[in-house]
């Protein structure tokens, strides 16, 4: 029989908070460098049976109005490492840029993540579209944006080629015969390409997983391209239903080409909920927080979303026609055309922005976040949604106790974890190995 579509969850973990001013509010946690905050959230998130917890990185930082868990970031394999011994089901996504690492170094941590959490690693592939991380890692130049998914693409490949360099049954293990490792299934990558020379294989038998899953959140044309013949789960960056719902045809619509069906790949797109007894409250929420933005900090966060420095531009005038950049394509396309369609003005724009970074923000009781989110899922908009609580505990703790229950009586989420594996739990297929 087949099983009712189910929606997935993510929550997007910054110890700040995702609001730019979430740290502030009573009760909040204001560190991204406490394991115990991290811990804190991953027993929240697996209490309401969320599908992954993830953590984003960046290798360049700015201190000067950037979000406050810009300005201090965990390491997040590490993080995931340590949280792998608190969590029993729960995923464990961490971003690594494919930019400024090596293959064989991303392939090996991985394979280490899912190993101890056995099965549950998740790798967010990004980019690195910060110009500022070349300085950092002893180069002059930041790749452009297109060769930046070239290297992507094959850095992906050979990662999985290590991956892949032990078949499943090749660690024996046999103290009776003394046989440790059948040597004839193992085999080296020798993979010489136009970016990567990797002999391997890999110093670890094959995991659980087999490949851990693939996160991405590509939004240009060489995103989506990558994304559609590499990616299981996809974060987007969205604001409007129909633009939504298009946008995830047209996703879904790429999977064939690559040899993909629809349901290999998950659609999360980012969303901040404020939740309150009523929608007034939520409202009052938000608003509340809002207050504690200026013009500066604000217009620091639209130069660095769109691309563009806005910083000398009058913020009651309407925001002005952009040309794309080389930085993030999916938030400038994202957030500019909610300008031009909702006729906003720079302030507007800094308002919606700094509230989520570009995320789509909603308020409301339970039952109307309960509803949107509802709408979202069963019209294709969406597979499920990456969660970005503007503050920890306090907003996670009323989506995980009050919306959750809400989404299982609907019979739209999971009552209980399927499998032991990340994999499992979000209804994909293990990759098999290959044979030597």
């Amino acid at each position: 029989m087949t099983q009712p579509r189910r929606m997935r969850l993510a929550v997007f973990v910054q110890g700040t908070g995702n609001h730019f001013a979430g740290w502030r509010m009573p009760g909040a946690s204001a560190s991204n460098e406490s394991l115990e905050v991290f811990q804190q959230i991953a027993a929240t998130a697996e209490r309401g049976l969320f599908d992954l917890l993830f953590i984003s990185d960046g290798v360049a930082t700015k201190v000067k109005g950037d979000h406050p868990s810009f300005v201090t970031r965990t390491e997040p394999l590490i993080a995931m490492a340590a949280l792998a011994v608190t969590t029993k089901h729960i995923g464990l996504g961490a971003t690594v840029s494919t930019t400024y690492s090596d293959p064989y170094t991303v392939a090996r941590g991985f394979a280490s993540l899912d190993n101890i959490s056995k099965g549950r690693a998740g790798w967010n592939v990004v980019t690195s579209s910060n110009a500022g991380s070349a300085a950092n890692f002893s180069r002059t130049e930041h790749p452009e944006h297109d060769k930046r998914y070239e290297i992507a693409e094959e850095f992906v490949d050979v990662v999985k080629g290590l991956w892949d360099c032990w078949e499943d049954d090749a660690l024996v293990r046999d103290p009776a015969t003394g046989v440790f490792v059948d040597e004839s299934k193992i085999r080296p990558l020798n993979h010489k390409g136009r970016f990567f020379q990797v002999a391997g294989p890999l110093s670890m038998s094959r995991t659980p997983s087999g490949h851990p899953v693939i996160i991405q959140a590509g939004a240009s044309t060489s995103g989506q391209a990558f994304a559609a013949r590499t990616a299981e789960v996809v974060f987007a960056a969205v604001q409007d239903l129909a633009e939504a719902r298009q946008n995830y045809a047209d996703f879904k619509a790429l999977l064939p080409k690559y040899g993909r069906t629809a349901d290999q790949c998950h659609i999360l797109p980012g969303v901040m909920p404020f939740i309150g007894r009523t929608d007034q409250e939520a409202r009052d929420l938000l608003a509340e927080l809002q207050g504690f933005l200026n013009a500066d900090n604000a217009l620091t966060l639209v130069s660095a979303r769109i691309g563009h420095d806005v910083s000398g531009l009058p913020l009651d005038a309407p925001v002005p026609e952009f040309p794309p950049t080389d930085m993030s394509h999916g938030f400038n396309r994202t957030l500019l055309a909610a300008a031009a369609r909702e006729n906003m003005t720079l302030r507007d724009l800094y308002n919606l922005i700094a509230a989520a970074r570009g995320h789509w923000v909603i308020t409301g009781s339970p039952k109307r976040i309960a509803d949107i989110l509802e709408e979202w899922f069963v019209t294709h908009a969406a597979d499920g949604f990456n969660i970005l609580p503007p503050w920890f505990p306090g907003q996670f703790d009323a989506f995980v106790d009050e919306v959750v229950p809400e989404l299982q009586r609907r019979g739209l989420f999971r009552t209980a974890y399927e499998g032991t594996t990340l994999r499992e739990n979000l209804g994909l297929a293990r990759p098999p190995g290959r044979r030597t």
